[in-house]
């Protein structure tokens, strides 16, 4: 993923960051707590495991989740969301409710 180094404000590199189909929906699954990848993908419909592990990887250089890997075979790996991950979390909060009110105008119509 390439980031630019100039923004216009800081909304814009919050929103490099994040943008995309699926980052949004990875971090709002990882917001009840750390996830390994293959209950990403069983709960994100639509993802297959190359963009999912993709993703993760994008959102892991930018510092908004992070991992452990566990010792062992077969080797287990769980990703979590950093305190920044977090934060954005807050934001996702109200777009998520936003969703809810369009849900419902859109199924009154």
């Amino acid at each position: 993923m390439k980031i630019r180094e100039e923004f216009t404000s800081p909304l814009e590199l919050c929103f490099d960051r994040i943008k995309g189909k699926w980052k949004p929906i990875i971090l709002w699954q990882l917001k009840s707590g750390p996830m390994q990848p293959s209950s990403l993908q069983r709960n994100i419909k639509g993802i297959n495991q190359k963009m999912l592990l993709e993703q993760l990887r994008e959102l892991k250089e930018s510092k908004i989740i992070d991992k452990i890997s566990y010792d062992g075979y077969p080797v287990k790996v769980e990703y979590f969301l950093t305190d920044i991950g977090k934060e954005i979390i807050r934001g996702l909060e109200v777009f998520q409710n936003v969703g809810e009110k369009y849900l419902k105008i859109s199924k009154a119509v």
